[in-house]
């Protein structure tokens, strides 16, 4: 049973991160809804909706089980994306986004927890790293092709863009059906308003743990938005056909960044990586947003190049200071404040781009978030008077 439901589960999550749509997506939502405010707060609506219906899809499925969680969430997807297609006004992308953020909670945690339960009922659970990660890779892969495809195929047509991606997921509907149940049933932990409330005690009690969490928030709500808008200021500097080269850039740095990371670790201190990942960071966004030439995504890209190794130092870190029921409690804490202020950033940055124009909107938010390497850099004094 578990070839096939492993196997099933490699080309369902391909068929997820075949989103044609997605790299682009920030400039089709602000056409419909006519501005980068309405545009952008469609990715704030699904990261709250995402967040809301966490609890009660974690309960959902330890109580109805794996595979009829996965298929809910697969129509929830289907629909989601239908009602973007389709794109009659803002409010029908405001349901789509409402119904792929519930989609999203749908997979959140069940997804891993069924190739869990999956691998225990042939005693096989020791593979569950392995094939995570092989499962996790091809939905990668599905998404730098996509980007490619995504970013000719816009150019003659929007229309297509979306149905075709309507079609892949309709795909993964189908492969949903096919998955088995498995016997075994590993039980997850979704009250995240106790997660919450047992947070806020460590929160207060760790002050290392603390700046993590602060930090872990801070840039998410900036970075995961300002990636998602990039694509407006890529446009002013490279055809719309080549939006999707330089998410292949991406992708590929991050990918190197990854598989060496380990190598890059046992030679430097993380909260150094981490500095230096900031400082690199802050600096390169600077330049690609402040002086906007042809080069600009490629200047945007080096940053890619660090990001899966500040991943993994900064995972390391949080590692050392608490157990794995702290972990979770944690996760959920930052998973809240995240959303919301990763919301919060969709209407300050939208709200920025229909003032002035996309790139003086990243390079202002770029500038705002400056402050954050003052956090990290009290990281590293910390890192050094314990070492001392």
């Amino acid at each position: 049973m578990y070839r096939k439901n492993i196997k099933l589960l490699k080309i369902f999550n391909f068929l997820i991160g075949f989103s044609l749509f997605a790299p682009l997506a920030i400039i089709y939502f602000s056409r419909v809804s006519g501005s980068y405010t309405l545009g952008a707060s469609i990715f704030g609506i699904t990261m709250l909706a995402s967040a809301i219906f966490e609890v009660p899809t974690g309960i959902w499925s330890d109580r109805v089980g794996r595979r009829g969680t996965i298929i809910l969430g697969s129509w929830a997807r289907v629909i989601a994306f239908i009602l973007y297609a389709v794109g009659l006004s803002y409010w029908w992308l405001v349901a789509g986004a409402i119904l792929e953020g519930l989609s999203r909670a749908f997979y959140s945690g069940n997804n891993d927890a069924f190739l869990h339960d999956t691998l225990a009922d042939d005693g096989m659970e020791d593979e569950f790293d392995e094939h995570l990660g092989k499962t996790n890779s091809l939905e990668q892969l599905a998404s730098g092709i996509a980007a490619l495809a995504g970013g000719l195929i816009a150019t003659i047509s929007f229309t297509y863009l979306l149905w075709i991606s309507v079609l892949a997921q309709v795909i993964m509907l189908y492969v949903s059906y096919l998955f088995i149940e498995p016997k075994s049933r590993t039980k997850l932990n979704a009250n995240i308003y106790v997660h919450i409330k047992e947070a806020l005690a460590l929160f207060s009690q760790n002050k290392k743990l603390r700046l993590l969490s602060i930090i872990s928030i801070i840039n998410f709500s900036f970075s995961e938005m300002m990636f998602q808008f990039r694509a407006t200021f890529i446009t002013m500097v490279w055809p719309l056909w080549a939006i999707g080269f330089a998410n292949v850039l991406n992708n590929f740095g991050a990918t190197f960044s990854f598989y060496y990371s380990g190598k890059f670790l046992r030679r430097f201190k993380e909260t150094h990586i981490l500095l230096f990942k900031t400082i690199w960071g802050k600096l390169t966004g600077l330049i690609a947003f402040g002086i906007p030439t042809f080069i600009s995504p490629f200047i945007m890209a080096t940053g890619s190049l660090l990001y899966g190794i500040s991943q993994v130092a900064e995972n390391k870190l949080r590692q050392a200071e608490f157990t794995d029921h702290q972990r979770a409690t944690m996760s959920s804490l930052n998973s809240f404040g995240g959303s919301i202020g990763f919301a919060l950033m969709s209407v300050i940055l939208g709200s920025l781009a229909d003032a002035m124009d996309p790139a003086r909107a990243l390079l202002t938010l770029n500038i705002i978030s400056l402050p954050v390497i003052y956090l990290y850099w009290l990281l590293f004094r910390n890192d050094r008077k314990i070492k001392a």
